[in-house]
């Protein structure tokens, strides 16, 4: 009867020391730097499309609505 318990305890004990070594591969980094590390972070915000800059036509207009107002106020002034 002891060794089926020898036997058992033995293979739970193998079986935790297996899982403690997945568990701690889990924990490993896939860069070796930090600039490996950014360069991915960067590569992947382009991949969804997070540095696209976007074309806004509001700075254009409000420029040419206030270059409007002043040429208007200068307009009445003479």
């Amino acid at each position: 009867m002891n060794l089926r318990r020898n036997r058992g305890a033995q293979a739970a004990l193998l079986s935790l020391e297996a899982d403690a070594a997945s568990a701690r591969g889990g924990f490993a980094c896939m860069f070796s730097t930090s600039d490996e590390y950014e360069s991915a972070v960067i590569n992947e915000r382009r991949a969804q499309g997070r540095y696209h800059r976007r074309s806004s036509l509001w700075p254009l207009a409000l420029f040419a609505g206030c270059a409007a107002m002043i040429a208007g106020t200068l307009l009445l002034w003479q």
